[in-house]
């Protein structure tokens, strides 16, 4: 279990990070979500001591990082998939982690094929792609066989089926019960993977919830409803406490009724229907209308008039 508990960290007249508190909890996927400049990567280091906290606590498994005997063995970590010596061999850098612990060879052996590295574990990592990096540092992060694993864009630089494979390997983690918990920009990715969200802006805790919870807050409600008869069938709904909207030429929003009322009145006036659905939003759109007075680095209008036009 990871526990942040009222964190605040500055760097001089700038906090990074401001009296953030959350939990992951074991047995499931936590999306850890932000815009560029949120105070993600800061919380990040302080949750394995690498920056200290100015006020407030960060607690892994119920001790501070550096109380712990055998750290990899409590949290395995993925921050920098390049802060290997790039001279070393992928097999020789997980054997010096593993020396520190006492983690005996036979499991570097087994994280190196859990990670599809066998081809490679006897070249230099300086001459690996950025996607055969992300898979030698989640082998690490995997090393000591932790019960928290924390990882900051795991599927940077994977292709398809690096992709699916970071997918249900954490799936298969949470599933042992264990704590998982990522950082992603890749908002499709993350709504397929994680259950719970924590999203944070300009160092504040915006979000504590679920995927569900948060996209079905973001689209309001309602039913989408596609017709070649909009004006008939608005007329047909309209009474008190149904609200009735065009979103198209062709297509209507209703709130306050259900679609099996709506398809009863259709089909009672033989009004066709080429989509009756909920409305729904995908994870992104959602995070983008929350986050959106949180983005620190934004282009202004004009520049994406300016390169919207420059892409035509």
């Amino acid at each position: 279990m990871i526990e942040v508990r009222e964190v605040t960290k500055r760097y001089g007249t700038k906090t990074a990070v401001d009296r953030l508190s959350f939990v992951a909890r074991p047995g499931q996927v936590t999306g850890f979500l932000g815009p560029n400049g949120a105070g993600k990567s800061t919380t990040m280091r302080m949750v394995v001591g690498l920056d200290r906290p100015t006020s407030g606590e960060v607690l892994v498994n119920g001790r501070r990082y550096a109380e712990h005997a055998a750290p990899l063995r409590e949290i395995g970590v993925l921050l920098e998939a390049k802060a290997v010596h790039p001279g070393r061999t992928a097999v020789s850098h997980l054997l010096g982690l593993a020396r520190t612990h006492g983690i005996p060879r036979r499991r570097v052996d087994e994280v190196i094929d859990l990670a599809g590295l066998g081809q490679v574990a006897g070249k230099r990592v300086g001459g690996f792609s950025l996607g055969m990096g992300q898979r030698l540092g989640i082998a690490a992060a995997l090393l000591g066989d932790p019960s928290v694993i924390m990882l900051d864009e795991p599927v940077n630089g994977l292709d398809p089926e690096g992709v699916l494979w970071v997918r249900n390997l954490l799936a298969g983690l949470a599933a042992e019960g264990r704590t998982v918990m990522l950082s992603s920009h890749l908002m499709s990715e993350t709504a397929l993977i994680a259950e719970h969200l924590v999203i944070v802006g300009r160092g504040r805790l915006l979000a504590d919830t679920t995927v569900a919870d948060l996209v079905a807050q973001a689209a309001g409600g309602g039913v989408r409803v596609a017709t070649s008869h909009p004006g008939l069938l608005r007329d047909l709904l309209s009474r008190p406490g149904v609200t009735v909207t065009s979103t198209a030429s062709e297509e209507l929003r209703v709130n306050g009724l259900t679609s099996r009322e709506i398809g009863m009145i259709a089909a009672e006036h033989r009004i066709p229907l080429y989509e009756l659905v909920p409305h729904q939003v995908s994870l992104e759109e959602a995070f983008m209308d929350l986050t959106r007075d949180a983005v620190e680095y934004a282009a202004t209008p004009e520049t994406t008039r300016v390169l919207q036009e420059a892409t035509r």
